[in-house]
């Protein structure tokens, strides 16, 4: 699975820089430059969703092993990094930032359950927010093959959707691990039911909660709709007012087509090809759409290198706990020698 992240990863790039120079590096350059210190702005923006959703990620955990606030922060902001930075098919955010939380304490099925949970929740309202995005597109310009297309996407991943609902419902996990055991005999596959089992049985308790669902949900939409400001904000500072609708239309779309090219790391190539599509029907000529890619790469950089950084920190931080605690504790005590009369009778039973 590496190397074929690593193969889009190349393609991806060389798609970057051939849209670059197919539309006039000079061009793109100068439509870049004009953001200027706006940059600054535009990364202030992007965080406010980020933050949001780790917020209501936190309240997806029951009081006894809620996190801090700073901390389910501090998860997220590494999980976003990894996800956008790293060719981890958009699911090694997700492993991280429950890891993390395990490093601070959180039991492991818990930390677990509240990131498959917040994760099918996550699919679920971008969906509803793709939804915007091609009602949007279809006001301006009617029923086209695009927003079709795109409509069908979205048909099949509500399919998707709710089938994931109805196994996790049913014990996903430990029908995964018993699965495995059948193909692997002999290995201790009977700690691992349990440990599924234990997800399970937390991810259960989480649907058994709507209010804790129902606020999730609706931040996580939230933040979908704020991830629009991002646009409109660095359109603005390049000298091009686009309104709401526009922005919202841009964003909701990018995000689908992300989503579904997962392969790619950071959708490379594929976000700027989309955005020169879908900029031309808003009036956005195609180097102002690929500044705007470009701008958003550098948010993506900016947000995303120190929290790769912070989370090497704290892999060492804790690697260095570990070995220290290893270190720390009090060689076997030496058993004492056995009793003559002992060690005769273990004699005369091996006879």
């Amino acid at each position: 699975m590496k190397r074929w992240g690593y193969i889009g990863l190349i393609v991806g790039i060389a798609l970057v820089i051939g849209l670059v120079c197919y539309q006039g590096a000079g061009d793109v350059a100068a439509a870049v430059a004009a953001v200027s210190w706006g940059i600054v702005v535009v990364v202030l923006v992007r965080l406010v969703p980020i933050m949001l959703d780790g917020y209501v990620w936190r309240l997806l955990f029951l009081k006894e092993h809620r996190p801090p606030v700073l901390t389910a922060l501090w998860a997220r902001w590494i999980g976003e990094s990894v996800n956008t930075l790293v060719p981890a098919f958009q699911v090694g955010g997700a492993v991280v930032r429950s890891r993390l939380l395990v490093m601070r304490g959180v039991p492991g099925r818990i930390a677990g359950a509240s990131v498959v949970v917040d994760l099918t929740l996550s699919t679920i309202t971008l969906l509803f927010f793709t939804l915007v995005g091609i009602g949007l597109l279809m006001a301006h310009h009617g029923e086209s093959d695009i927003a079709r297309a795109i409509g069908y996407c979205v048909a099949g991943g509500f399919v998707v959707v709710v089938l994931l609902c109805v196994v996790q419902q049913r014990g996903l996990f430990g029908w995964i691990i018993g699965l495995a055991a059948r193909f692997a005999r002999g290995r201790a596959w009977d700690n691992a039911i349990g440990g599924a089992q234990a997800l399970d049985d937390a991810i259960l308790d989480l649907y058994r909660h709507p209010w804790l669902l129902t606020g999730n949900a609706a931040g996580q939409l939230a933040a979908w709709t704020l991830g629009a400001a991002e646009i409109y904000v660095a359109l603005h500072f390049m000298g091009y007012e686009v309104s709401i609708a526009d922005a919202l239309l841009l964003e909701s779309l990018i995000l689908a087509t992300r989503t579904a090219a997962f392969f790619v790391p950071g959708a490379l190539g594929v976000q700027e090809g989309v955005l020169v599509l879908l900029g031309g029907m808003i009036g956005l000529g195609p180097e102002v759409a690929l500044a705007l890619s470009l701008i958003k790469r550098v948010r993506e950089l900016v947000i995303g290198v120190p929290g790769l950084i912070a989370w090497q920190v704290a892999e060492g931080k804790n690697l260095f706990s570990r070995v220290r605690t290893r270190r720390g504790a009090p060689p076997p005590s030496p058993q004492p020698p056995a009793p003559a009369s002992t060690a005769a009778s273990r004699s005369r039973e091996a006879l």
